[in-house]
């Protein structure tokens, strides 16, 4: 057992109970929502996604990982005012979202850099999981860091490298944005283990938008988890295809190597929100409950199995 951090406090591992291994409450650009999104009701939007996440909780989720981190507009106070108001674990993490260039404000700072200094996103990261994050007094529990279609960038590589070392030093695990078609889950975990990480306690996010099952079976043959996380983004990869792929690899006794989640949010200013739901009308917290694990049983998954990849996979995770 082990202590988890969530965003109203602390809980058991052995408390989490069925986890949810990648999904957002708010994707928001806050310097551009401030000078542009004239019609931001905060208090609106909070009530939005208690609703949500409460009827998330009713589906028999317990727990979500929110992996929005600098890059993606983490915002803790609207996270602790939700949080406060459901019954559902919200665990949060620390790390950078970028795909190409590191932000400026870490640019002219760090080791052999203009200003010569140790690496300074190494101790941000291990203030919000150590001590907390601005001063809210919530601690993350976990990492995340991000590798696309560009590869491995020089801006992509330094964080990556920071997190390794962040996890190396501290034991959080790790959640990876990977682009699967280019392979990048096994780039990130040569990377990782060379700065010291666990790979077993390092999630391979969006794993699910592959049917490669010789890739994903070099990344669970690693010891990482192969993030399903992708449900209802059909455009990506069709439900059954996703489905599939998941029902296979238990077939091949991989089920305690996969976590499942949507990648979803209550809010994202990515996507106008009406155009976002026609397009994409399953990708919401319900997808998996309604109808992911009823199409999973179809095709043969047990009971143990999904219990295996909604419970004992992410509990292990911080374990």
């Amino acid at each position: 057992m082990a202590t988890v951090h969530t965003a109203a406090g602390p809980v058991d591992s052995a408390d989490l109970g069925r986890v949810l291994v990648h999904e957002h409450v708010f994707i928001v650009g806050e310097e551009f929502r401030q000078n542009y999104q004239d019609d931001w009701d905060e208090d609106a939007k909070v009530a939005e996604a208690v609703h949500d996440l409460a009827e998330l909780k009713e589906l028999g989720i317990d727990t979500i990982l929110d992996p929005t981190v600098l890059g993606l507009g983490r915002y803790i106070p609207r996270i602790q005012r939700i949080a406060e108001q459901i019954d559902l674990n919200i665990v949060v993490a620390t790390g950078l979202y970028t795909y190409n260039d590191i932000p400026f404000q870490f640019h002219y700072a760090g080791p052999g850099l203009l200003f010569d200094v140790p690496e300074p996103l190494v101790d941000l990261f291990t203030k919000d999981l150590s001590e907390g994050i601005a001063d809210t007094g919530v601690r993350a529990a976990f990492l995340k860091c991000a590798i696309e279609e560009q590869g491995l960038t020089p801006g992509v590589e330094r964080v990556m490298r920071a997190v390794g070392q962040t996890s190396a030093q501290t034991g959080a695990p790790i959640t990876v944005h990977t682009n699967p078609h280019t392979q990048s889950g096994l780039v990130a975990q040569k990377v990782l283990a060379e700065e010291g990480a666990d790979l077993t306690k390092v999630v391979i996010g969006h794993s699910g938008d592959s049917v490669d099952l010789d890739y994903l079976m070099k990344i669970a043959d690693a010891g990482s988890i192969l993030g399903m996380d992708r449900f209802g983004l059909d455009l990506l990869l069709p439900f059954e295809d996703r489905v599939n792929t998941v029902a296979e690899l238990c077939k091949r006794g991989y089920a305690d190597r996969m976590a499942l989640a949507h990648d979803a949010s209550c809010f994202i200013d990515w996507f106008d929100h009406e155009a976002k739901k026609q397009a994409l009308p399953k990708w919401n917290y319900r997808h998996i409950s309604d109808d992911v694990l009823p199409a999973l049983r179809e095709r043969g998954v047990s009971d143990a199995d999904i219990t295996t990849m909604l419970v004992d996979v992410p509990r292990r995770y911080f374990e």
